[in-house]
């Protein structure tokens, strides 16, 4: 949800890749809720974190609360946020609608430090 958020709301201010610790896929219920909102996700993949350098980024936002689990070279960069959102895996709809919402909220909030922090170099 959060790379489909990322890439509609920063289109053409910010580029974005999304990873995790192993291969994964995306739920079919985030697919659902962000299709509600006319955000396809359902061609989105994570893509293990070792398949990327970590130099290559300015930001990284761990989504689990496991950032304690990345290698240092990752949470060493310029700005990395942990987000401990919960999972809403087996939870009611109510739950996903919340989650991404939360992240609506800061994936916004992150596009524009980023664009503000770009606009001052």
């Amino acid at each position: 949800m959060a790379e489909g958020f990322a890439k509609t709301l920063g289109k053409d201010k910010i580029v974005v890749t999304s990873s995790g610790l192993q291969d994964s896929r995306v739920h079919p219920t985030a697919i659902e809720v962000m299709s509600e909102i006319g955000i396809d996700i359902s061609n989105q993949t994570s893509d293990t974190l070792s398949n990327f350098a970590a130099t290559d980024y300015d930001a990284v936002i761990s989504m689990c609360g496991c950032g304690v689990n990345l290698p240092g070279e990752w949470v060493t960069q310029e700005i990395f946020e942990d987000w401990e959102l919960e999972d809403p895996d087996g939870k009611p709809m109510d739950t996903f609608y919340r989650v991404r919402d939360e992240i609506k909220e800061r994936v916004t909030k992150l596009i524009e430090q980023l664009t503000y922090t770009n606009s001052q170099q």
